[in-house]
């Protein structure tokens, strides 16, 4: 344990080294830690904030990093789970005294309140911390640091690690909030980047420290450590380039903005994640089967150790520097503009409908990764001369494109002031979606196509299964629970301050793409699903309850139809909308939209579950057939036997 623990340190400390180089070189060109104008808060706080927050995410990926690790690469209750544990542990205290320092130096930054040990001084941190969006962000943040450095230390098994580690990956989002372009135009593009870039930089960093301190459990079992570590870095490569295309778009307007100080920064960035690139797509591929007692590949490991430190620094001296803005003409922001943060889009028609668009990097992510990965599970089968239907790739591929087209295309645009629109989002995000992905078998395709794990590990295959087989998955599937929890989401979101809260802010933006695809997921797959879950009902039980759910959704279209308030009079009907129906009509709109669009693939659902009800009864049919052709017809001699009883009686 003691040379777990040495190595461990060395590898922080030579992480630290280059963070505390990059961000020297970095707040000198950038100018992130220059005297301010006014109000300056003196020296210790300019380099006081950007030197704690570099600390502060590098133990917060050392944490993250060795939980997500851990979980995906370590063997259940195995010593090599333990060290992880502690590790994870570690670096969640200093994540924890790093963010507390970060908190106090960031809140005297922001207040221009002095060091006092008074009670004044004590409340305006409580204030920050409470009722103040910085403040509250950072709060959240340091109290998963906390709560992690506490749990890492009393789990014991993979579930609870992962548990652990979805908690400190949720720790990201509120740092995703408070990002130096969060306020700026396309809000969504900016949080969404930054929050996916933190994700993968935390688990490639802390992934491959923790890998490092585990030298000689490497060697002694070298090639599925290295491997399973590899195929994350791979996965955070893809995720830091992506993200960090989406985030320079937000922050540079043009091609000139690379030669102010944020552009040159950002180019030095660049140039080392491409170096790490590099570094993971030449030597594993070339080391991973040579590894020995001689250490070369650990040689190289520290290198790019230090590499990823200086990324880290740039990075934080990068997020201390103010991105190139265009000086133009100041313009009175329009009411849209005050409630979106964009301008109002040009009026709706069948042209615009098809040019207009806004990405939304993450569920296009989603979308491309999911289409990657089922394409090379059917590669995968057909590889080794197994068949998969085409019919069920060519709908899964359909069902992920039209999400990407609804996360971003046109109805992305203008959902925001448009109620109908917004009902056709809704509809598409809960029907027509999932009618084209659950044919589609993932889970099905997952079993056949990845090979299981022959240790106590868990991978891709082992964590879905043991997802969807869990209580809480077999109960949320449970056809009766998921008819219910479909039709009435509708009405406790628009009838409910949900509504409100998914309209305005970006996490009740996403929260709902989520729910919406899962309910409706789940609802289809209790009607035609062919991947396993619960006990199934009969098939005239199964056309009953889509045609009561349908029913149900018909009368919430009638009751928008027939209203005549606005569910959220200070959004849709604050837009200045010039163009367009009135607020109150393109809310009726949508009612008849919620009503008429939900038969289609109602009508296309009953069509399945019928085709399905008469091929069961095909295969019954077929099944006795061959059992009474087995038994000489015995079946039928005992029936009329019995008949013959009967009627002597």
């Amino acid at each position: 344990m003691r040379s777990f623990q040495t190595r461990a340190y060395s590898a922080g400390l030579i992480a630290t080294l280059g963070l505390a180089l990059a961000l020297a070189v970095g707040l000198a060109i950038g100018g992130g830690a220059a005297v301010l104008q006014f109000s300056d808060p003196g020296p210790i706080v300019r380099y006081g904030v950007p030197a704690a927050k570099a600390l502060m995410n590098l133990a917060m990926a050392i944490s993250i990093g060795s939980l997500v690790f851990a979980g995906f690469a370590a063997n259940d209750k195995s010593a090599v789970l333990r060290k992880l544990l502690n590790l994870a542990s570690a670096g969640a205290a200093v994540w924890a005294v790093a963010a507390s320092v970060h908190f106090v130096l960031s809140f005297v930054s922001v207040s221009g309140a002095s060091f006092s040990l008074e009670q004044s001084f004590s409340q305006g941190l409580w204030v920050y911390a409470t009722e103040i969006e910085l403040g509250i962000s950072l709060a959240l943040n340091l109290l998963a640091a906390f709560a992690i450095s506490i749990l890492a230390l009393t789990v014991s098994g993979l579930t609870g690690t992962a548990l652990t580690a979805a908690l400190g990956l949720a720790s990201l989002i509120p740092l995703a909030l408070i990002g130096h372009a969060a306020g700026t135009a396309n809000h969504s593009l900016a949080v969404n980047s930054l929050g996916l870039h933190l994700v993968g930089i935390v688990i490639w960093v802390g992934g491959l420290i923790a890998l490092f301190a585990l030298r000689s459990d490497v060697l002694a079992e070298a090639r599925p450590m290295v491997s399973r570590y590899s195929s994350l870095a791979l996965a955070s490569f893809v995720i830091v380039g992506v993200s960090g295309v989406g985030s320079s778009l937000v922050r540079i307007p043009d091609w000139s903005g690379l030669s102010s100080p944020y552009g040159q920064l950002l180019l030095i960035k660049v140039i080392l994640l491409v170096i790490l690139g590099i570094f993971g797509a030449s030597y594993r591929t070339q080391v991973i089967g040579q590894i020995s007692e001689k250490g070369g590949f650990f040689k190289l490991v520290i290198l790019e150790i230090f590499i990823m430190g200086l990324a880290l620094g740039m990075g934080t001296a990068l997020a201390r520097t103010a991105p190139p803005v265009n000086q133009g003409e100041f313009v009175v922001p329009t009411p849209a503009q005050l409630l979106t943060g964009e301008p109002l889009p040009p009026e709706l028609t069948f042209e615009t409908f098809f040019t207009q668009n806004r990405l939304d990097i993450l569920w296009a992510l989603v979308a491309l990764w999911a289409v990657g990965a089922y394409l090379l599970g059917v590669r995968r089968l057909k590889a080794r001369g197994d068949s998969w239907p085409i019919a069920r790739t060519i709908s899964w591929v359909a069902g992920m494109l039209l999400l990407l087209l609804t996360t971003s295309g046109s109805l992305n645009v203008y959902q925001e002031y448009l109620f109908s629109i917004h009902m056709i989002a809704h509809m598409v995000l809960t029907m027509a979606i999932p009618v084209l992905l659950v044919p589609g078998a993932p889970v099905t395709l997952l079993m056949r196509a990845v090979q299981k794990r022959s240790d106590d590990s868990r991978g891709v295959r082992e964590w879905v299964l043991w997802a969807v087989h869990t209580k809480y998955a077999m109960f949320i599937a449970h056809p009766l629970f998921a008819a219910v929890n479909f039709a009435a989401s509708l009405v406790i979101f628009y009838f409910t301050p949900l509504f409100n809260w998914a309209t305005r802010e970006h996490i009740g933006h996403q929260w709902m793409i989520v729910h919406f695809l899962i309910t409706g997921y789940l609802f289809v797959q209790s009607l035609i699903g062919i991947d396993p879950g619960p006990s199934r009902l009969g098939y005239p039980i199964r056309l009953v309850m889509l045609i009561g759910v349908m029913a149900f959704h018909a009368f919430f279209g009638l009751a928008l139809m027939g209203g005549t308030g606005l569910l959220l009079p200070d959004w849709y009907g604050a837009m200045g909308r010039t163009w367009g129906l009135s607020p109150l009509q393109d809310q009726q709109t949508g009612g008849a939209i919620a009503w008429g669009i939900g038969e289609i693939p109602t009508i296309w659902l009953t069509i399945i579950v019928s085709v399905q009800w008469f091929r069961s009864d095909n295969r019954d049919s077929k099944r006795l057939d061959r059992a009474s052709d087995r038994s000489g017809n015995q079946d039928l001699t005992d029936y009329n036997q019995m008949l013959d009883r009967i009627n002597r009686k």
